[in-house]
């Protein structure tokens, strides 16, 4: 079911100062902030060849990301992305083994255009695990 691993997504409290470390400190190229509204966060991408770190900071007041920052207002890890190539699949097969499909368990849109679902961190070791469906070939 599972693919590569498309990102590990960081919560920031302040994201041009996250920017600015990862683009001047360790001389990464770092992609334009994207508002999501839906999700209530901001986002940036880094790309690193083979698999991607996404920095996320709240938009709006009912942020998830506020949360997080509430318990860890230094920032850190938020979630891990794995591709799958068919999102419905993998959330049934998910469902029928009993895992927790957060929201109203449909996917959204996420920051790359495609759909997306988050699976509940209780059930797969305290880790909050997004999937995003991309075609077989990437």
């Amino acid at each position: 079911m599972l693919g590569r691993l498309n990102h590990v997504a960081m919560a920031v409290p302040d994201l041009a100062a996250a920017v600015a470390v990862y683009r001047d400190t360790l001389g990464a190229e770092v992609t334009e902030p994207q508002a999501l509204p839906e999700h209530g966060v901001t986002v940036v991408f880094i790309d690193l060849g083979n698999t991607k770190v996404e920095l996320l900071e709240p938009l709006g007041n009912n942020s998830p990301i506020a949360a997080f920052l509430e318990k860890n207002p230094a920032g850190g890890m938020h979630h891990v992305c794995y591709e799958v190539t068919d999102i419905l699949a993998a959330r049934d097969k998910l469902r029928a083994g009993g895992a927790r499909i957060l929201g109203d368990g449909n996917p959204k849109i996420g920051a790359h255009g495609r759909p997306v679902l988050f699976l509940h961190p209780k059930d797969f070791m305290g880790t909050l695990v997004e999937l995003e469906e991309v075609s077989e070939s990437g």
